[in-house]
Protein backbone atom coordinates (compact mmCIF):
# COMPACT_ATOMS: atom_id res chain seq x y z
CA UNK A 1 0.00 0.00 0.00
CA UNK A 2 1.74 3.55 -1.27
CA UNK A 3 2.35 5.79 1.70
CA UNK A 4 0.57 9.04 1.81
CA UNK A 5 2.42 11.95 -0.39
CA UNK A 6 4.24 9.15 -2.05
CA UNK A 7 4.49 11.01 -5.71
CA UNK A 8 6.76 13.85 -6.29
CA UNK A 9 5.49 17.24 -6.85
CA UNK A 10 6.44 16.98 -10.65
CA UNK A 11 4.95 13.25 -10.91
CA UNK A 12 1.47 14.76 -9.24
CA UNK A 13 1.87 17.57 -11.51
CA UNK A 14 1.77 15.39 -14.68
CA UNK A 15 -0.89 13.25 -13.60
CA UNK A 16 -3.14 15.82 -13.30
CA UNK A 17 -2.99 17.13 -16.73
CA UNK A 18 -3.51 13.87 -17.69
CA UNK A 19 -6.54 13.77 -15.48
CA UNK A 20 -7.93 16.47 -17.50
CA UNK A 21 -6.91 16.43 -21.12
CA UNK A 22 -5.59 12.37 -21.66
CA UNK A 23 -8.02 11.63 -24.61
CA UNK A 24 -8.36 7.41 -23.08
CA UNK A 25 -10.33 7.64 -20.07
CA UNK A 26 -8.87 4.49 -18.98
CA UNK A 27 -5.46 6.48 -18.90
CA UNK A 28 -7.05 9.30 -17.12
CA UNK A 29 -8.72 6.76 -14.48
CA UNK A 30 -5.38 5.26 -13.50
CA UNK A 31 -3.96 8.50 -13.40
CA UNK A 32 -7.03 9.23 -11.02
CA UNK A 33 -6.04 6.19 -9.07
CA UNK A 34 -2.92 7.46 -8.36
CA UNK A 35 -4.01 10.71 -7.46
CA UNK A 36 -6.36 9.62 -4.90
CA UNK A 37 -4.27 6.66 -3.43
CA UNK A 38 -1.52 9.97 -2.91
CA UNK A 39 -4.06 11.83 -1.22
CA UNK A 40 -3.93 8.78 1.65
CA UNK A 41 -6.81 7.23 0.60
CA UNK A 42 -6.94 3.11 0.65
CA UNK A 43 -7.57 1.09 -2.30
CA UNK A 44 -11.05 0.15 -1.31
CA UNK A 45 -11.99 3.87 -0.17
CA UNK A 46 -10.61 4.45 -4.54
CA UNK A 47 -12.24 1.75 -5.44
CA UNK A 48 -15.51 3.30 -3.85
CA UNK A 49 -14.79 6.70 -5.17
CA UNK A 50 -14.72 6.08 -8.86
CA UNK A 51 -17.09 3.12 -8.83
CA UNK A 52 -14.67 0.10 -9.81
CA UNK A 53 -13.72 -3.07 -8.41
CA UNK A 54 -10.47 -3.50 -5.71
CA UNK A 55 -9.41 -5.69 -7.79
CA UNK A 56 -8.35 -3.45 -10.58
CA UNK A 57 -7.53 -0.91 -8.21
CA UNK A 58 -5.14 -3.57 -6.87
CA UNK A 59 -3.81 -4.37 -10.33
CA UNK A 60 -3.41 -1.07 -11.55
CA UNK A 61 -1.41 0.69 -8.54
CA UNK A 62 1.15 -2.79 -8.25
CA UNK A 63 1.65 -2.58 -12.32
CA UNK A 64 1.19 1.12 -12.93
CA UNK A 65 4.62 3.42 -12.42
CA UNK A 66 3.15 6.52 -12.00
CA UNK A 67 6.71 7.81 -13.16
CA UNK A 68 6.32 6.12 -16.29
CA UNK A 69 2.57 6.87 -18.25
CA UNK A 70 3.57 3.83 -20.96
CA UNK A 71 3.04 1.51 -17.73
CA UNK A 72 -1.15 2.95 -17.95
CA UNK A 73 -1.41 1.27 -21.23
CA UNK A 74 -2.50 -2.14 -21.91
CA UNK A 75 -2.14 -4.23 -24.92
CA UNK A 76 -5.03 -3.08 -26.29
CA UNK A 77 -3.78 0.70 -26.35
CA UNK A 78 -0.03 -0.36 -27.88
CA UNK A 79 -1.84 -1.89 -30.96
CA UNK A 80 -1.32 -5.36 -30.22
CA UNK A 81 -4.97 -6.01 -29.80
CA UNK A 82 -7.02 -6.09 -34.03
CA UNK A 83 -10.58 -5.87 -34.26
CA UNK A 84 -12.02 -8.33 -37.21
CA UNK A 85 -12.18 -6.01 -40.50
CA UNK A 86 -14.74 -6.07 -42.92
CA UNK A 87 -12.91 -8.71 -44.73
CA UNK A 88 -12.03 -10.90 -41.75
CA UNK A 89 -15.38 -11.26 -41.49
CA UNK A 90 -16.41 -11.95 -44.89
CA UNK A 91 -13.45 -14.87 -45.19
CA UNK A 92 -15.21 -16.03 -41.81
CA UNK A 93 -18.78 -16.84 -43.18
CA UNK A 94 -16.61 -17.98 -46.63
CA UNK A 95 -14.95 -20.62 -44.17
CA UNK A 96 -17.95 -22.13 -42.25
CA UNK A 97 -19.45 -23.20 -45.24
CA UNK A 98 -16.68 -25.25 -46.32
CA UNK A 99 -15.79 -28.55 -44.81
CA UNK A 100 -11.93 -28.56 -43.15
CA UNK A 101 -10.91 -31.49 -45.39
CA UNK A 102 -11.06 -29.38 -48.33
CA UNK A 103 -8.35 -27.29 -45.87
CA UNK A 104 -6.12 -29.52 -45.79
CA UNK A 105 -7.51 -31.06 -42.20
CA UNK A 106 -8.16 -33.69 -40.60
CA UNK A 107 -11.21 -32.83 -37.89
CA UNK A 108 -14.83 -32.95 -39.92
CA UNK A 109 -16.41 -29.71 -38.24
CA UNK A 110 -15.22 -25.99 -37.80
CA UNK A 111 -15.18 -25.03 -34.01
CA UNK A 112 -14.71 -21.66 -32.93
CA UNK A 113 -10.91 -22.18 -31.45
CA UNK A 114 -9.82 -23.66 -35.11
CA UNK A 115 -11.64 -20.59 -36.93
CA UNK A 116 -9.93 -18.46 -34.73
CA UNK A 117 -6.76 -20.31 -35.58
CA UNK A 118 -7.01 -20.91 -39.45
CA UNK A 119 -8.19 -17.15 -40.13
CA UNK A 120 -5.40 -15.96 -37.72
CA UNK A 121 -2.82 -17.57 -40.23
CA UNK A 122 -4.96 -16.22 -43.48
CA UNK A 123 -5.08 -13.09 -42.13
CA UNK A 124 -2.87 -11.95 -39.62
CA UNK A 125 -5.60 -11.06 -37.17
CA UNK A 126 -5.61 -13.07 -33.80
CA UNK A 127 -9.23 -13.33 -32.23
CA UNK A 128 -9.90 -15.75 -29.47
CA UNK A 129 -12.65 -18.55 -30.03
CA UNK A 130 -15.27 -16.01 -28.19
CA UNK A 131 -14.62 -12.93 -30.51
CA UNK A 132 -15.43 -15.31 -33.17
CA UNK A 133 -18.69 -16.87 -31.76
CA UNK A 134 -19.90 -13.09 -31.05
CA UNK A 135 -19.20 -12.16 -34.78
CA UNK A 136 -21.21 -15.67 -36.04
CA UNK A 137 -23.86 -15.18 -33.73
CA UNK A 138 -24.21 -11.56 -34.89
CA UNK A 139 -24.48 -12.70 -38.31
CA UNK A 140 -27.44 -15.28 -37.76
CA UNK A 141 -25.16 -18.47 -37.28
CA UNK A 142 -26.19 -20.89 -34.39
CA UNK A 143 -24.49 -24.05 -33.24
CA UNK A 144 -26.88 -26.99 -33.64
CA UNK A 145 -27.32 -30.58 -34.53
CA UNK A 146 -26.63 -31.58 -38.45
CA UNK A 147 -28.54 -33.65 -40.48
CA UNK A 148 -26.45 -36.73 -41.79
CA UNK A 149 -27.47 -37.95 -45.24
CA UNK A 150 -25.82 -40.32 -47.89
CA UNK A 151 -27.72 -38.79 -50.96
CA UNK A 152 -24.27 -38.15 -52.50
CA UNK A 153 -24.31 -41.88 -52.31
CA UNK A 154 -26.93 -42.91 -53.26
CA UNK A 155 -28.41 -44.03 -57.82
CA UNK A 156 -32.32 -42.27 -57.62
CA UNK A 157 -32.53 -44.72 -60.35
CA UNK A 158 -31.73 -47.53 -58.54
CA UNK A 159 -33.42 -46.58 -55.67
CA UNK A 160 -36.62 -45.81 -57.43
CA UNK A 161 -36.15 -49.53 -58.98
CA UNK A 162 -35.92 -51.09 -55.53
CA UNK A 163 -38.59 -49.06 -54.16
CA UNK A 164 -40.93 -50.64 -56.75
CA UNK A 165 -39.80 -54.29 -56.13
CA UNK A 166 -39.28 -53.54 -52.40
CA UNK A 167 -43.31 -52.58 -52.17
CA UNK A 168 -44.32 -55.44 -54.43
CA UNK A 169 -42.43 -57.65 -51.83
CA UNK A 170 -44.28 -56.50 -48.70
CA UNK A 171 -47.67 -56.70 -50.68
CA UNK A 172 -46.90 -60.49 -51.78
CA UNK A 173 -45.93 -61.08 -47.70
CA UNK A 174 -49.12 -59.50 -46.46
CA UNK A 175 -51.21 -61.33 -48.94
CA UNK A 176 -49.46 -64.93 -48.47
CA UNK A 177 -47.30 -64.78 -45.52
CA UNK A 178 -46.61 -68.57 -45.77
CA UNK A 179 -45.19 -67.85 -49.66
CA UNK A 180 -43.09 -64.99 -48.46
CA UNK A 181 -40.99 -63.29 -45.73
CA UNK A 182 -39.11 -60.10 -45.98
CA UNK A 183 -35.81 -60.16 -43.92
CA UNK A 184 -34.07 -56.50 -43.12
CA UNK A 185 -30.32 -56.55 -43.01
CA UNK A 186 -29.63 -53.41 -40.62
CA UNK A 187 -25.74 -52.07 -40.23
CA UNK A 188 -24.81 -50.40 -37.74
CA UNK A 189 -20.96 -49.39 -36.11
CA UNK A 190 -18.75 -47.58 -34.13
CA UNK A 191 -16.90 -45.00 -36.09
CA UNK A 192 -12.55 -45.56 -35.15
CA UNK A 193 -13.12 -41.48 -35.55
CA UNK A 194 -15.03 -38.91 -33.04
CA UNK A 195 -17.60 -37.95 -35.26
CA UNK A 196 -18.84 -34.38 -34.70
CA UNK A 197 -22.36 -33.66 -35.10
CA UNK A 198 -22.83 -29.96 -34.52
CA UNK A 199 -21.87 -27.31 -36.53
CA UNK A 200 -22.87 -23.64 -37.72
CA UNK A 201 -25.13 -23.07 -39.90
CA UNK A 202 -27.09 -20.40 -40.73
CA UNK A 203 -30.06 -19.75 -38.19
CA UNK A 204 -32.89 -21.33 -39.48
CA UNK A 205 -31.85 -24.06 -41.72
CA UNK A 206 -30.02 -27.08 -41.06
CA UNK A 207 -26.97 -28.13 -43.47
CA UNK A 208 -26.98 -31.79 -44.60
CA UNK A 209 -22.88 -33.70 -43.61
CA UNK A 210 -22.19 -36.70 -45.32
CA UNK A 211 -22.73 -39.81 -43.21
CA UNK A 212 -19.98 -42.02 -44.03
CA UNK A 213 -17.10 -42.81 -41.87
CA UNK A 214 -14.39 -42.80 -43.73
CA UNK A 215 -11.86 -43.17 -41.11
CA UNK A 216 -12.95 -46.58 -40.17
CA UNK A 217 -15.39 -48.61 -38.16
CA UNK A 218 -16.30 -51.55 -35.97
CA UNK A 219 -19.65 -52.93 -37.97
CA UNK A 220 -22.18 -54.21 -36.08
CA UNK A 221 -24.88 -56.36 -38.17
CA UNK A 222 -28.85 -56.70 -36.97
CA UNK A 223 -31.20 -59.18 -38.69
CA UNK A 224 -34.75 -58.63 -38.91
CA UNK A 225 -37.89 -60.50 -39.40
CA UNK A 226 -40.85 -58.18 -40.92
CA UNK A 227 -43.86 -59.84 -39.61
CA UNK A 228 -46.97 -58.81 -41.66
CA UNK A 229 -50.51 -58.75 -40.56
Amino acid sequence: MPTKNFLSSETKQILQQVLKEHEHPDIRQRALIFLLLNNGNTQSQTAALIGGSLRKIAYGSIHGDPDNLDSFKDDRMKGNYRKATEEYINLLLETIEVEPEKYGYEFGRWTTARLAIYLGEKTGIELSRTQVRRILKSKKYVYIWAKYSLESKQDTVERGVFKDKLAEYLRIAKESPALLQVWFWDESGFSLRVIRRKNWCKKGTRSKKRGERRKGSIPILQIDCLQLK
